[in-house]
């Protein structure tokens, strides 16, 4: 299962809307608020990578206030 770690950029004074919104998203294990050039870190379980991606696109993207995204993805050694 490949976790994904999504930094979020919110447009200005959305973070806790956007923050709220993210915790409905059942996939999201740990949400975090960043001081910094992203505002919010959310740490995604999901079973690929193209449910990783749909996650991302369609869920995470999708919610008003979400400016930006960077999705880094986990490996293990």
């Amino acid at each position: 299962m490949p976790l994904g770690f999504v930094l979020i950029s919110t447009a200005p004074a959305k973070e806790h809307q956007v923050y709220n919104e993210l915790l409905k998203i059942k996939e999201i294990v740990e949400l975090h608020p960043l001081f910094g050039e992203y505002d919010l870190i959310a740490k995604i379980d999901a079973k690929d990578l193209d449910e990783l991606g749909k996650i991302v696109v369609e869920q995470v993207r999708s919610i008003d206030g979400v400016a930006d995204t960077k999705t880094l993805t986990g490996t293990k050694f």
